[in-house]
C-alpha cells in the first residue's frame, strides 16, 4: 500500500546542509520507501503551493540543522501558512521536531528558545492519559525512548490539540490534532541511533552547546536504541491508509 501512495518531504535545510539528503533517506528507509514515491521540497528557498500539496497524499515535515521557529526568519511567514493551510485542509501530515514546532507556532501555540530544556540524545517520554488511548499512539509502551535534538521548545500546545506524551522536563512532546489525520512530534521517529549518531558527529558543536560535554562521552552515554518509537511513521500511515 506505502508504494501506492505519494509523499512531500517538506525541508527546512540551507543549501549544503548535508543532512538534506540523509533526512530523505532516513524517511525513506524507516517507512520502506522507493525513491518515485516521495520528493523533497524546501521551504527556504522553493515555493511550495497548494497545487503542489495537492498532488501528494502524505506530508512529511522534517527537522531544521539552522533555522528557529522561535527566532523567526524571512521565509517564516508563508512557512506558517502552509501550516495553516495543511490544517485548514485536513492534510495527512506528520511533522517532526522543527515541523513540530512549526504547526504549533502556525495554530496559536507558543515556541521559545531556551537552553536550559534543550534536549539531544535517546530520551525517555511517557504517554499521557490521552496518548495511551489515541489509535496511534497507543502502540508504543506508556514510556519509551525516541531520538531527539532541539533547542526550541514549544510552552503552550496549540488550538484544537491533545497532548500525547511529555518528559521530565517538557509537558509538550507530541501532539495530534483533534478530528485532523496531522500528527507531530518534537521527537525523531524517521532516527535510528546510528543516524543520530551520525547527525551529531557532523555537528559536534551541538553537544558542547547543549549537553557541555565531549562528542565522545556523548556518543559513549547518550545515544542508545529506541526501537519502540520507530514503528511510529507506519502506526500513522496504517491508520489512515
Amino acid at each position: 500500500m506505502k508504494n501506492k501512495l505519494n509523499f512531500l518531504l517538506i525541508q527546512a535545510r540551507k543549501l549544503h546542509d548535508p543532512m538534506i539528503k540523509n533526512e530523505l533517506e532516513c524517511f525513506k528507509r524507516i517507512i520502506n520507501l522507493r525513491s518515485k514515491n516521495i520528493e523533497t521540497l524546501d521551504i527556504t528557498r522553493e515555493i511550495i503551493t497548494p497545487k503542489i500539496i495537492k498532488k501528494f497524499d502524505i506530508v512529511l515535515i522534517g527537522g531544521s540543522g539552522d533555522y528557529s521557529i522561535a527566532s523567526g526568519g524571512v521565509f517564516m511567514k508563508k512557512t506558517l501558512n502552509l501550516m495553516q493551510f495543511l490544517y485548514e485542509k485536513s492534510k495527512p501530515t506528520f511533522a517532526s521536531c522543527w515541523g513540530f514546532q512549526a504547526m504549533a507556532k502556525a495554530m496559536e501555540g507558543e515556541v521559545i528558545t531556551d537552553l536550559q530544556l534543550a534536549e539531544l540524545g535517546t530520551t525517555k517520554l511517557k504517554l499521557t492519559k490521552e496518548g495511551k488511548k489515541d489509535p496511534i499512539f497507543k502502540h508504543l509502551p506508556d514510556t519509551f525512548f525516541c531520538q531527539m535534538g532541539h533547542e526550541d521548545i514549544v510552552i503552550k500546545k496549540p488550538k484544537n490539540s491533545t497532548i500525547l506524551a511529555s518528559s521530565e522536563k517538557i509537558k509538550i512532546e507530541a501532539f495530534c490534532f483533534n478530528n485532523k489525520p496531522i500528527y507531530c512530534t518534537q521527537f525523531h521517529p524517521e532516527l535510528r541511533v546510528k543516524d543520530l549518531k551520525y547527525r551529531m558527529k557532523t555537528y559536534p558543536n551541538y553537544i558542547k552547546k547543549i549537553l557541555g560535554i565531549s562528542a565522545q562521552e556523548f556518543l559513549d552515554t547518550k545515544c542508545f536504541e529506541a526501537k519502540e518509537s520507530e514503528n511510529l511513521l507506519n502506526h500513522f500511515i496504517k491508520t489512515y491508509f
